[in-house]
């Protein structure tokens, strides 16, 4: 609201601003004033009388006050709204143009260049009723200047408002969720809104791009936790099945030894040499893994070719 209304007064002081005469007018106004005066001193000197120098510096002057006047220049971008008696006469520029003084007038210099409104919408409910500020930038250029003088008072000021007020419709049909991934369709959305009601004004938007997403301090720490939450889910639901993975590796292993008993028994004899092997190392060994297995006989074996080594 602040912005908006910030706006709206410098586009009050565009408006009252009255451009002045151009430089090349001014120049021609000196150069035939001083030109003036110059051919009276001279003229006087002949013995020219005096009445017929008046009228020729009258006419001099009338001349340059008259170029001063009526001669006007825009720039490469602008186009001037020439006004004859009130109504409209026609558009001007870019370059010199020349117009009836007292009876025409320049009201009004139509920019064509590309312009960028930033405008906001603050505490605005979302669909969840969820209070946002959200902040944006307009790109918007006039591609009609006889109807962004005459449809509408102030084109710049009703730009302004039109977005501000498309934003906080747009916001409000949305949840905070979609606000914060949909930002791409948020702006298309913003866009197409924008550019059907400034058309009438001769207005098009080029893009709209929303720059800050503020939620409220106590909403954030909640999603911040929401966030942790979830990530510790998917870090369970990942050891989870790795365990499912593992368990059926195992269950896989389990039917290959199933029917081979003398693989197992194999397999087994290698995990308890694979653990004895490291020194100092114990284990202890079911009796009825040791009778099944044939384990007694290995494990002499191995304590006598400790001793052997030892020895």
């Amino acid at each position: 609201m602040a912005t908006v209304g910030a706006k709206s007064r410098k586009a009050a002081e565009r408006r009252a601003e009255v451009r002045g005469p151009s430089a090349i007018a001014t120049f021609i106004f000196v150069v035939l004033v001083g030109a003036a005066v110059g051919l009276a001193i001279w003229l006087d000197g002949r013995g020219v009388s005096d009445t017929l120098i008046l009228w020729i510096v009258i006419l001099l002057s009338l001349i340059a006050t008259y170029i001063l006047l009526a001669l006007r220049v825009a720039n490469q971008w602008e186009k001037a709204v020439v006004l004859r008696l009130g109504k409209f006469r026609g558009l001007r520029g870019p370059g010199m143009f020349w117009f009836v003084p007292i009876v025409d007038s320049v009201p009004m210099w139509i920019d064509h260049r590309v312009v960028v409104t930033p405008f906001n919408a603050e505490k605005t409910l979302t669909k969840d009723a969820v209070p946002t500020d959200v902040d944006a930038v307009l790109f918007w250029m006039v591609w009609d200047a006889q109807k962004a003088a005459l449809e509408v008072e102030d084109y710049r000021t009703a730009i302004a408002w039109a977005a501000q007020t498309a934003l906080r419709e747009v916001i409000g049909q949305k949840t905070l969720a979609d606000i914060l991934v949909g930002r791409a369709t948020m702006d298309a959305e913003l866009q197409k809104i924008i550019d059907e009601r400034t058309t009438p004004w001769g207005v098009t938007v080029q893009s709209v791009e929303i720059r800050d997403v503020v939620i409220p301090q106590d909403l954030e720490a909640a999603m911040s936790r929401q966030a942790q939450a979830e990530r510790e889910r998917q870090a369970r639901v990942i050891l989870g099945e790795s365990e499912k993975q593992i368990a059926a590796s195992f269950a896989e292993a389990s039917e290959a030894y199933v029917n081979n008993p003398t693989a197992l028994h194999l397999r087994a004899m290698n995990m308890l040499f694979e653990s004895l092997k490291e020194r100092g190392a114990a284990i202890i060994v079911p009796s009825s893994a040791v009778d099944t297995m044939n384990l007694g006989a290995l494990s002499g074996l191995v304590s006598t070719a400790e001793k052997a080594q030892q020895g």
